[in-house]
């Protein structure tokens, strides 16, 4: 899932002028399924995941955001406790956006609070479509597609079969199998935590 799907680079960014960074190593638990939400984050630098997990240990992945992202924003909004839990997976730089904060930034640019109000109703139109793609479309075709959404602009994947299983809701084995019948087309080149999409274009045509 792609939050930034037609926003311009750096519209966020004046969250990020008033406060230092906050650094996180990789695994650092940002925030945590089930509490309290009085901030969202800025993500300066790094990669961060945010992931739902079941009672019994289960974990499925909800998003990978990238340098310039918002995140946890829902919760802070509708003032119930987080859905989800997020974790650094890289060295990050993180902002806390408080309600001081969020405030004062829209009131000196109102239009970043339309962008915002766009950007939470974006998040739940893709989350219908998620919803519609785990239910009804076959493993190719949401292994391809959850590829094409994290390579955009990059064409490189930095993740495990084990966290594209959690995402697109089947097996690490039929992951492996499907990733396999992809490189064997040359469609991607498999490495170590990593997916080089080598023919993008045979992926698209297949979603």
């Amino acid at each position: 899932m792609n939050h930034e799907i037609d926003f311009p680079a750096g519209i966020w960014e004046p969250f990020a002028k008033s406060r230092p960074p906050v650094r996180c190593s990789p695994g650092y638990l940002i925030y945590l399924q089930g509490t309290q939400a009085t901030c969202f984050y800025f993500l300066k630098s790094g990669r961060v995941k945010s992931f739902i997990q079941s009672e019994d240990g289960a974990e499925r992945v909800l998003n990978l955001y990238r340098a310039g992202s918002l995140f946890g924003e829902a919760s802070f909004f509708d003032e119930l406790p987080r859905v989800s839990s997020a974790v650094a997976l890289t060295p990050c730089e993180i902002i806390a956006i408080d309600r001081e904060l969020v405030t004062q930034e829209f009131a000196r640019n109102p239009d970043l609070a339309l962008a915002m109000m766009q950007y939470l109703a974006r998040t739940v139109r893709l989350l219908s479509g998620q919803v519609d793609q785990m239910a009804f479309r076959p493993a190719r075709w949401r292994v391809a597609n959850y590829l094409l959404t994290l390579a955009a602009g990059t064409g490189i994947v930095s993740c495990t079969q084990d966290d594209i299983a959690a995402a697109v809701s089947a097996s690490r084995v039929t992951v492996s199998r499907v990733l396999g019948e992809f490189s064997s087309r040359g469609w991607v080149e498999l490495g170590y935590r990593m997916i080089r999409l080598r023919e993008p274009k045979k992926l698209r045509e297949l979603v």
